[in-house]
């Protein structure tokens, strides 16, 4: 009997037992499509990652201060203490003094939870307000969509303009407004709109619900502890980003009047090291992905041989027929295991249409292109193999041991 028979056989018998074929179909096609989706979905972030940092640019580095440093100087003589904040007369004496080809900006968080109205209309209390200088859009890789940066001297008297994300936006605008040139209130403070910044979408840098204003009216706008400045430097090759990088090192601690033996209480960042560190975290979501879809694919294999053992049952006497007519205990066997293979594929085949699916739609909000995991697919058709393969060997060991007197006398 060919492998064309043994699959006709198996297809036959799947509709003589029709209900339980597809509970045990689904529970694989489940299994394959949370392990597809999530998987095709993983890569489709990954790739808007390294988009996103693409933009920021390979040739930057960010400076902010650490939480905790050691400070003293032999091992007894170390303690820990809270970092002090970079503040803005060291960020701008960093500016004045760095004599590396680059381009800088200065940046603060100066409100996570700021409410922004314009006549009746206003957004959520979570808007993010950025202090930031006439380069910050250059260097973090944002841009204007419609309107205006600041100006330097806009920047330098702390002006009352502001720069609106898309999200802040479409909260307290209708569609078909003139934004730009418009007075909108950030706490009891009336700014003028100047810019519309270009939408950066679902990605984990995204900047839809922000605000921005310049650096020094930050300062005076939204009192509160002193803040930590954040530097953001672009030199002008990517070549010579670890030269800058120690330059800029040294400068900062001559500003901080760092001794030497004080560890840095200030981090450097390279913008390609942190997407490797957010990319490190998807790892651990794939890692979990796979468990879980494997554990769902074994309970699927016991629920098939389950199945496949009660059929042996059923069929007894069409066995002792085989049995009687020729068929040898090889070819029962490879029938039962044949029924169980084709079950888990067909069962693996709907699971990953339907993954590819879910994780294209996730990559079509993200606007990353259509994806296919082809390593996955591949594991996905072995495994379900090795699944229906490791079900079936047992029943059909089982029918094939059956003595073909007995099995003819079973009713």
């Amino acid at each position: 009997m060919n492998l064309t028979e043994n699959i006709r056989l198996a297809l036959r018998a799947i509709k003589a037992n029709l209900l339980r074929s597809i509970l045990t179909l689904l529970i694989i096609t489940f299994g394959i499509t949370a392990l597809i989706g999530i998987l095709t979905s993983t890569e489709g972030i990954k790739v808007k990652m390294m988009t996103s940092f693409t933009e920021m640019g390979s040739n930057t580095f960010g400076i902010k201060n650490e939480s905790n440093i050691r400070r003293g100087g032999g091992p007894r003589r170390r303690r820990k203490a809270e970092n002090p904040p970079i503040s803005l007369q060291q960020a701008n004496s960093f500016i004045k003094a760095y004599n590396y080809p680059s381009t800088i900006s200065v940046s603060v968080v100066a409100s996570t939870f700021a409410t922004i109205q314009f006549q009746s209309q206003k957004t959520n209390p979570n808007v993010k307000v950025f202090g930031a200088d006439e380069n910050y859009l250059k260097v973090s890789g944002q841009n204007i969509d419609l309107g205006r940066n600041f100006s330097k001297t806009e920047v330098e008297n702390g002006s009352d303009v502001i720069v609106l994300g898309k999200d802040v936006v479409a909260k307290i605008f209708q569609p078909f407004d003139t934004v730009v040139g418009k007075l909108v209130s950030v706490g009891s403070r009336k700014y003028k709109v100047i810019g519309i910044l270009g939408s950066k979408g679902a990605s984990q840098i995204a900047t839809d619900n922000q605000a921005i204003v310049p650096v020094l009216n930050a300062r005076y706008a939204f009192p509160g502890e002193a803040p930590s400045y954040i530097l953001n430097v672009m030199v002008q090759n990517a070549t010579e980003l670890d030269m800058a990088i120690d330059e800029a090192t040294g400068l900062l601690r001559a500003i901080r009047q760092l001794r030497v033996g004080d560890e840095n209480d200030f981090a450097i960042a390279r913008s390609e090291r942190l997407a490797e560190q957010i990319l490190d975290q998807l790892t651990y979501v794939k890692v979990a992905t796979i468990v879980i879809g494997v554990l769902t694919l074994i309970g699927a294999g016991i629920g098939l041989m389950n199945i496949m053992l009660v059929s042996v049952n059923e069929r007894t006497r069409e066995i002792g027929i085989s049995k009687a007519l020729g068929a040898t205990r090889k070819a029962i066997r490879i029938q039962f295991l044949t029924e169980a293979i084709v079950i888990c594929q067909i069962g693996g085949i709907l699971g990953i249409v339907l993954g590819i699916g879910i994780g294209n739609l996730v990559g079509y909000f993200l606007k990353t292109g259509f994806l296919f995991p082809y390593v996955w697919v591949i594991g996905g058709f072995i495994f379900t193999f090795i699944v229906g393969l490791t079900a079936g060997f047992y029943p059909a060991l089982k029918a094939a041991d059956l003595d073909p007197v007995e099995a003819l006398r079973y009713e």
